[in-house]
């Protein structure tokens, strides 16, 4: 064998399947590996790929975490190539001794998943050991008078190694008086005796060198020597002499310790000092269960005798006189058998597990019964105990076959554990009991079993597809294959195209899947015969009914029959006689749900009515009868709205909307309906000035913001900035009236410009010292001034003009107390002052309500009350609406204050403002 690699025994591998599982590991598979190395292979040595003998890559190791798992780490397993490698020493004596055959066996171990390989390496021997002598010389001492053919024995030599590597011969050095004989003991084992050949003469030789060599027959073979020192004497002429050459001796093996075996005798005829003779063992260090007293010759025990382990033992003693004279003989004790081992069970051939359909009287196991004792207490008789369906029938000497005398029944009893106990004949007699456990095997004897007869499933509707609506659970107590269950559909009252889009079942779970959304409305409850069978060879089965019930739900809102549109989709509409009393059945509204139950239990509901108190309806009939007698203020077309409710949760609801035109015949109500328009909703009109009203806030706030930015900007740019200031537009004169702030008159002035088109405008400008409150810058246009121009000579002394003619109204429009026409026909302005004055007051009065947002005269919107005095044609458009600081031609007053003077002149509650004194009021 090479240090480098061990030698495969064989490419075999014995996959044995486990019968059992592992509580904490999976299922492995184990496989034999067998190698063959020789001892003392040097560390790293390699044995063999491992990883490729168990089918294992190279790229598979790291995720495998291939290893070895033993009590002593003799190998180590290589993590980048998967070779079994030599990790310490491997001496076969050391480990095995004088074992014939020496193995290590250890477990190899994968992850991922975790296996287990049984690995076996078997060790051989080498010729590494000599055999040894127990000394390295002898001295022996004989008298020259010994007689040719006399016999001398030398000590032997002792071989650690075993077989042909172990001690096979010795050999003497070539001599002419001495030759070597080769003596084998009853245990094998051979030993050197040393034969005189020829008379020795002192006067020639005294003494002689010899060279013992034992030898092994290894390859190459070892040796080695010991010298004897054989000596010439003369003095001492007689050796001592055992009285028998042999002696034999019985002993019983259970002896105790101390006890006399035997004692042997010896005389030497000389005397003194040569005549004394002392008792030796020739191989003391061999002897390890006797003592020997050197004086008397009595051999005794020294440990205790076991004949099972040696029936006899061979021991030479040698007699040895004070002259150096030896004698030997052999003492051969022979062990007796005493009844001290009780029988031995031996069970063979087990089969496991043992089939349940088992015949009677078959055989189950064979029995062997070992007795080391000899005779009659190694005789052995063997029972069964306990009431169990085997027996044991006696097959030859000390052994028995186990048979089946019963039914046997997995399914009530899985395993038996039988006792079987064996009885020698000693004296007294010994017996011995084994426990068995015997697993009975499973055959498809048993149907699946379903947990109930029938089953009934509630499915909602409106499930969602794929979902488990139901599971079914059938029982085989049959193990393995023949109680594995699937379950299948086999029969239905749905057609087969429709069962496979409307269900499906797990063959392995026997969970019911839907395979759409159910419709209460379209299918309320379909059969399913489903099937569970095993997989046992033949299969077994057994059918059950399942019926599947559809739940409603309350998916399906109530449908209006009644009333129903027109084929034109016009609304239909109902006559109620004019003279209808209370009660009266005027119509009835009629519905219909789809879903069942409490989900189409319908209600009825008034949600909007014309007149509320006119009509009543039904809750549950739905019908609509007069609650009271049509009225004179009633309308003679009436409008219902009516809800239509279920009572699921969610309520689902329909509305059904019912015109009621009151009328004695149909030619009757015919004009309401095509004359009159439809009632509008008061929601929906309500919604609609909603949206105006914000619609014109929102217009009237982007108005504000846009006014007071322009006042803003005009009241920081300068008076040339606007074009009725322009030089060749206007001419100044003087005021025609003289400031009075003490009369309460405000510092402020406005030019007033009236252009060629005859549209006028306003231009405010602040307050000014040096300008007069009644100054007016007049501009010229196409139809002739309106106040004629002044000199400032003529400014304090020429009252005022009247105005101008041109400025007319037309008769309605004519000014003046109610019911008189001053003026002339042509509509000049009227001079009578209590007219003017009347006038003022109405201009500020409607003023201050178009103000205020407000009218308390009477007048339309617009008008400011004096469409009822001139006219309905005399609106603000004629009139603006100039509130203070206004001066009015052809009169004396000014408007200084327009609140105080529309307190003065307006009705009672004008805005809660209190009444100016009499001296204000005239100025």
């Amino acid at each position: 064998m090479g240090s480098g690699a061990g030698e495969r025994l064989r490419a075999e591998r014995r996959p044995v399947l486990f019968p059992f599982l592992l509580s904490l590991f999976c299922l492995a598979l184990s496989e034999q590996i067998r190698y063959r190395i020789p001892e003392e292979m040097p560390k790293g040595s390699v044995v063999g790929n491992l990883a490729k003998d168990l089918g294992l890559g190279v790229h598979d190791l790291p995720t495998r975490k291939l290893r070895v798992s033993s009590e002593k780490p003799y190998f180590t397993v290589s993590a980048e190539s998967g070779e079994l490698l030599v990790s310490s020493r491997l001496d076969r004596e050391q480990i095995c001794g004088k074992k014939p055959a020496c193995a290590l066996e250890f477990e190899a171990v994968a992850e991922n998943p975790l296996d287990f390989y049984h690995v076996n390496v078997e060790i051989e021997d080498i010729n590494d050991h000599t055999p040894k002598f127990t000394q390295d010389s002898f001295e022996l001492q004989i008298i020259e008078s010994t007689k040719p053919g006399a016999r001398f024995i030398l000590g032997s030599a002792h071989d650690a190694d075993i077989g042909t590597n172990s001690f096979q011969s010795y050999q003497l050095s070539p001599n002419d008086h001495f030759l070597l004989v080769n003596k084998e003991k009853l245990d094998g084992s051979k030993y050197p005796e040393l034969v005189l050949k020829m008379s020795l003469d002192r006067e020639e030789q005294k003494s002689y060198h010899l060279t013992l060599t034992a030898l092994d027959c290894g390859n190459p073979p070892l040796s080695s020597t010991a010298q004897i020192d054989v000596l010439v004497t003369d003095a001492n002429d007689n050796a001592p002499v055992f009285s028998q050459d042999i002696y034999r001796v019985s002993v019983p093996e259970n002896v105790f310790s101390g006890t006399t075996v035997l004692q042997v005798m010896a005389t030497d005829q000389d005397e003194g000092v040569n005549g004394k003779i002392t008792f030796s063992f020739s191989e003391a260090e061999q002897i390890t269960h006797f003592d020997l007293d050197s004086n008397t010759g009595v051999i005794t025990m020294r440990n205790m005798l076991d004949y099972e382990e040696a029936k006899e033992y061979t021991i030479i003693l040698e007699a040895r006189d004070g002259g150096g004279m030896i004698a030997q003989c052999t003492v051969e004790i022979e062990v007796l058998d005493e009844n001290d081992n009780a029988p031995e069970i031996i069970v063979q051939s087990l089969p496991d597990p043992i089939m349940e359909n088992t015949a009677l009287g078959t055989h189950i196991a064979l029995l062997k019964i070992r007795d080391k004792d000899s005779g009659e207490n190694g005789e052995v008789s063997c029972k069964l105990e306990g009431d169990v369906p085997f027996r044991i029938l006696s097959s030859s000497s000390n052994t028995y076959k186990l048979v089946t005398d019963g039914v046997l029944d997995r399914e009530q009893i899985p395993e038996y554990n039988i006792t079987i106990t064996a009885t020698d004949r000693g004296r007294p007699p010994l017996s011995s009991s084994k426990s068995v456990t015997l697993h009975i095997g499973d055959v498809n004897d048993n149907a699946p079993v379903f947990h109930q007869a029938s089953y009934a499933v509630h499915v909602a509707e409106n499930n969602p597809p794929g979902a488990s609506i139901a599971q079914v659970s059938a029982l085989d107590p049959d193990l393995g294959p023949n109680g594995r269950v699937s379950y299948s559909i086999v029969a239905s009252d749905l057609g087969p195209q429709a069962l496979s889009s409307y269900v499906s079942l797990s063959a392995q779970s026997g969970v019911l899947f839907a395979q759409r959304t159910f419709d209460h409305e379209q299918l309320r409850a379909f059969q399913l015969t489903l099937q569970a069978r095993d997989q046992g060879s033949p299969a077994l089965g057994a059918n059950v009914s399942l019926r599947v019930l559809v739940g409603d739900r309350n998916d399906n809102a109530p449908r209006v029959l009644y009333p129903a549109l027109g084929p034109d989709g016009s609304a239909l509409f109902d006559t109620v006689p004019r003279a209808a009393q209370p009660g009266y059945l005027v119509t009835k509204v009629v519905a219909v749900d789809a879903d069942s139950g409490h989900n189409a239990w319908l209600s009825y509901h008034v949600l909007q009515a014309s007149e509320p108190g006119l009509f009543s309806l039904g809750l549950r009939t739905g019908e609509v009868r007069t609650a009271r007698a049509l009225g004179d203020r009633d309308a003679a077309r009436q409008r219902l709205l009516v809800s239509v409710r279920d009572g699921g949760q969610p309520a689902l609801s329909a509305t059904a909307t019912l015109h009621l035109v009151f009328a004695d015949s149909l030619q009757e109500a015919l004009p309401d309906l095509s004359d009159r328009p439809a009632p509008s909703d008061p929601q929906a009109e309500l919604q609609f000035y909603l949206v105006v009203a914000l619609a014109l806030i929102s217009v009237l706030f982007l108005l504000a913001v846009t006014l007071a930015i322009a006042l803003r900007l005009r009241r920081s740019s300068s008076a040339a900035t606007w074009g009725c200031f322009h030089p060749d537009l206007c001419s100044k004169s003087p005021s025609a009236v003289p400031p009075s702030y003490s009369e309460g008159t405000l510092p402020y002035s406005y030019n007033l410009c009236v252009t060629q088109t005859g549209m006028t405008e306003f231009n405010f400008l602040k307050s000014s010292e040096q300008l007069s409150s009644g100054k007016d810058i007049l501009c010229d246009g196409s139809s002739g001034p309106l106040f004629p121009p002044f000199n400032s000579s003529e400014s304090t002394s020429h009252p005022q003009a009247p105005p101008n003619t041109d400025w007319r109204f037309s008769q309605a429009q004519r000014p003046g107390t109610s019911g008189s026409q001053n003026g002339d026909e042509t509509g000049t302005w009227p001079n009578n002052q209590f007219d003017t004055e009347m006038l003022q007051a109405m201009i500020l009065a409607s003023a201050s309500e178009a103000a205020d947002g407000s009218s308390t005269l009477g007048g339309g919107a617009g008008t400011m009350g004096l469409s009822a005095r001139y006219g309905p044609q005399f609106t603000l458009q004629h009139v603006p609406d100039y509130r203070q600081n206004v001066y009015i031609p052809g009169s004396n007053a000014t408007l200084t204050n327009a609140a105080g003077k529309r307190d003065a002149k307006a009705p009672a509650g004008g805005n809660g403002n209190k009444k100016k004194s009499g001296k204000k009021e005239k100025k």
